[in-house]
């Protein structure tokens, strides 16, 4: 049967971003034929024994008290199960000062559905036809983004400016404020910090700067914080959620070892909440409660903030190390260079000049057994035609020690033939008749 579908239906069915390149990625490994494959494309966290633990823990706990029935057998409020929310307001008041109350809390199934809900309410056309837009104030960034919007015209994302350091053959994407707008005809802001695929973390200063642009005109900024502390603590360097009345600060647990149960966590103005709420009653009545139940004790006893700064921090960031160490010795000679890994579960890098593109060099280091993800799926909402857009490439770090370091070993064989190749079909074109 093939339905006819609606305008909606056809954008919701169509395959964006990394979703479209995963389909290849299935494909190629299913079609194999006995090669061995270092698979270094997914955002999919490890499993870690601790975490785990922790996990197992809070669920026997949950399944040994009175309140499994009313948890799983009962359907509970759109905002979200209390006692969570109640976790939530008690620890973020006192790890960070502030006064938060219930009210100021929403849980969601995943924070991809809230970036959905913020993303159609607040953005796309208005009751007298204007078009508010979802701006995306430092591209690249999530891919996920690219599918959040029900009128995609619009999302409206930004280049950055490019910090090089050509020595070290690191950089960095800062927000470039001279080309950046923030207007009458912005719906909201969305940006991730720790940043998925780059691994960048917004400076306070350059936050603070985006919020004060935008609490202009009563815009509100959503801050992915899917990698952020106190939970799961994926930042490399010093960083601090920030919070304000346009701000709405936007957790995961998924990376704290949740992904199954779909755990998103919306902190901010009680009226900003309320908009929210109103979008997921309408569409899904409420998360899934038993998630909720075992985050809550996770979160009241301490523990999930422990492991994930003592356990999931390091794991990933020493992860990371193995990627910086080997291509740093192992590159050739070429404009190379790794984005400064701030945070996330990530490695990004920029081949300058790449000779093809980054699709063709997927494709390429798939004939040597390593998948990585293409990076000119992580500019949604780009207009302009930038060729930096497909010379990038993101390595997941979520391989063993020696997978990563195989991995990253190839690539710089696989790398170094492409320029020679470039370079000798330059000269060969120079010596023609």
């Amino acid at each position: 049967m093939k339905p006819a579908l609606t305008q909606l239906g056809n954008e919701m069915t169509r395959l964006t971003g990394v979703r479209a390149i995963m389909k290849d990625i299935v494909e190629t490994l299913r079609s194999g034929a006995g090669q061995e494959f270092i698979n270094l494309s997914a955002g999919n966290p490890l499993i870690l024994p601790e975490v785990e633990l922790l996990w197992r823990d809070c669920t026997a706990a949950l399944l040994a008290s009175s309140e499994y029935g009313e948890v799983v057998c009962r359907y509970g409020a759109s905002q979200g199960y209390q006692p969570l929310i109640d976790a939530v307001v008690a620890d973020f008041n006192q790890r960070y000062g502030l006064s938060l109350t219930a009210r100021n809390i929403l849980i969601t199934p995943g924070s991809q559905s809230l970036y959905f809900y913020a993303a159609n309410a607040f953005g796309g056309y208005t009751t007298s036809g204007t078009l508010k837009k979802i701006v995306l104030p430092l591209s690249p960034d999530y891919t996920g983004y690219g599918g959040v919007a029900l009128t995609q015209a619009a999302l409206f994302a930004y280049k950055p400016s490019l910090d090089v350091d050509t020595v070290k053959h690191r950089f960095k994407y800062r927000p470039d404020f001279s080309q950046l707008e923030i207007a009458d005809d912005t719906g909201c802001v969305l940006f991730s910090r720790p940043c998925n695929p780059t691994g960048n973390v917004l400076t306070d200063d350059e936050v603070q700067k985006i919020v004060a642009m935008a609490a202009a005109y009563d815009v509100p900024v959503l801050i992915d914080s899917a990698y952020a502390p106190p939970f799961p603590a994926l930042n490399f360097t010093e960083m601090t959620p920030l919070f304000g009345e346009n701000i709405l600060h936007c957790m995961s647990l998924s990376k704290a070892g949740l992904p199954g149960e779909r755990i998103g966590i919306a902190i901010g103005d009680e009226q900003l909440i309320e908009v929210l709420e109103c979008f997921q009653t309408n569409m899904c009545i409420h998360s899934p409660r038993y998630g909720q139940a075992i985050a809550a004790r996770a979160i009241n006893s301490g523990a999930l903030a422990d492991i994930a700064a003592n356990v999931i921090r390091p794991f990933y960031q020493k992860k990371g190390k193995i990627v910086e160490t080997t291509l740093d010795q192992a590159m050739p000679d070429v404009p190379w260079f790794l984005h400064r890994g701030e945070g996330a579960i990530f490695s990004w890098l920029w081949l300058k000049d790449l000779p093809i593109t980054d699709w063709e060099l997927y494709q390429a280091l798939k004939q040597v057994g390593v998948i990585v993800v293409p990076g000119n799926s992580f500019f949604p909402g780009l207009r302009d035609n930038w060729e930096h857009t497909r010379q990038c490439i993101r390595i997941s770090l979520t391989g063993s020690d020696r997978a990563l370091e195989t991995a990253m070993k190839r690539l710089a064989v696989v790398v170094e033939q492409v320029y020679q190749q470039s370079a000798v079909n330059q000269q060969q074109s120079v010596v023609a008749p």
